[in-house]
């Protein structure tokens, strides 16, 4: 369908709030969940735009991460998690990464036009899902985008920015916990492994080197398979938000789909609830570590 008649993306979450914080009664860790890419909340008005069956237009979702990590609110930590979906707005991008060629008019100067994921066609508002399908018909009004970072991109990064800042305040540092998935033929450069998890830190920059070793071995401990930083080593959110020498780690676990689902039917396998049960053990674990084994705390705050 073309886009002359649409309404505002003012309506497409009436009846389902974008997002929403998951906790218990008081969190008692210093850790956040986060899962910015598993909404499965497809608006109407959205779908009528896109060129793609309700099937396809799921190619970019992280199905059902937030729920593989769900234990973690059990264990006292709280989790963001999108209701709006991957293919509508990608919050671990820059809140500007814009593709000028989805658009009717002109994008304004500041937009980053020219980083690797706009040229992917997987800019804040995506171009593409799944292996290079486009999602719309037509072209979009600038405003489209413009309203989708305003009302939802902006204040999901507000209540995030407000977890952490909370829990570090309550604890003297936080731990930042993003949770994806990727797909099940994804390989790495080395000898082609298919890893069961990636763990990302963006080459060392967004979390203690301890805690990230942490991550690794504890997966690895339990015999799955895991890369570290490749292909993944993470995206906006875990760059922005990590700052170890302020006592701000952001880890990202990318989570292989073939562990716990079907990927063309987008059903959870046999392999979901004993990853999920596994998912909780390494959460309890890693939240246990004494926080001098993983964290780089200064000795006095300057």
């Amino acid at each position: 369908m073309g886009s002359g008649n649409l309404t505002s993306p003012v309506e497409d979450f009436t009846a389902v709030a974008p997002f929403e914080i998951r906790a218990g009664a008081e969190q008692r860790v210093p850790f956040v969940f986060n899962s910015p890419h598993s909404g499965r909340h497809y608006p109407d008005r959205f779908l009528a735009m896109t060129k793609l069956d309700r099937s396809s237009i799921r190619r970019s979702e992280d199905c059902y991460v937030d729920e593989l990590f769900g234990a973690a609110i059990m264990l006292g930590a709280p989790m963001l998690a999108a209701n709006f979906p991957r293919a509508y707005l990608d919050v671990n991008r820059e809140p500007w990464e814009l593709d000028p060629r989805m658009f009717i008019e002109p994008v304004p100067p500041y937009c980053n036009i020219r980083s690797a994921r706009v040229a992917g066609g997987l800019g804040t508002v995506p171009r593409l899902v799944g292996e290079g399908l486009d999602i719309y018909a037509a072209r979009l009004p600038i405003a489209e985008a413009f309203q989708r970072i305003e009302l939802i991109y902006k204040p999901y990064h507000e209540a995030l920015k407000r977890l952490i800042a909370g829990t570090h305040a309550r604890f003297g540092y936080a731990v930042l916990i993003d949770c994806h998935s990727m797909p099940a033929s994804v390989r790495t450069s080395d000898q082609g492994m298919r890893p069961d998890f990636i763990i990302g830190d963006r080459f060392g920059t967004s979390a203690s080197a301890m805690l990230t070793q942490e991550a690794i071995s504890l997966l690895s401990s339990m015999g799955y398979s895991v890369a570290y930083n490749k292909p993944y080593a993470g995206g906006f959110i875990t760059e922005h938000y990590g700052r170890p020498v302020r006592n701000l780690h952001a880890l990202q676990i990318e989570v292989n789909r073939g562990l716990y689902m079907n990927e063309r039917t987008f059903q959870k396998s046999v392999g979901f609830d004993p990853l999920a049960q596994d998912l909780a053990r390494f959460a309890a674990d890693l939240m246990a570590v004494p926080d001098h084994h993983f964290l780089d705390l200064p000795e006095a705050a300057e």
